[in-house]
């Protein structure tokens, strides 16, 4: 039987523009040092689980701010996307016109 051969991934740009944070994950950023400094010797999944509870238990006057952070975030990303893609199409189009 002939070795697996591996599968190499392809490499991400350098240059792509970051993904987009969610309302949690700014939340999570902002609460993960407080989570730590009140549970000293947590282990770090019990960390996850505790910003989680305290995520689903919030009431949506508490996630607003953290929800526009999100909205404010996905409009960059998405004018970071448009302007990435249109720089890369006319890479490709120089490149090819040659």
């Amino acid at each position: 039987m002939p070795p697996k051969k591996e599968r190499s991934r392809k490499k991400k740009d350098p240059n792509a523009p970051k993904r987009a944070l969610s309302a949690y994950m700014f939340f999570a950023n902002a609460q993960r040092d407080i989570v730590r400094a009140e549970n000293p010797g947590i282990a770090f999944g019990q960390i996850g689980k505790l910003l989680g509870e305290k995520w689903k238990s919030m009431d949506a006057e508490k996630r607003e701010p953290y929800e526009n952070k999100a909205e404010a975030d996905k409009k960059r990303y998405e004018l970071e996307k448009a302007d990435y893609l249109k720089r890369k199409e006319n890479e490709y189009l120089e490149k090819h016109e040659a």
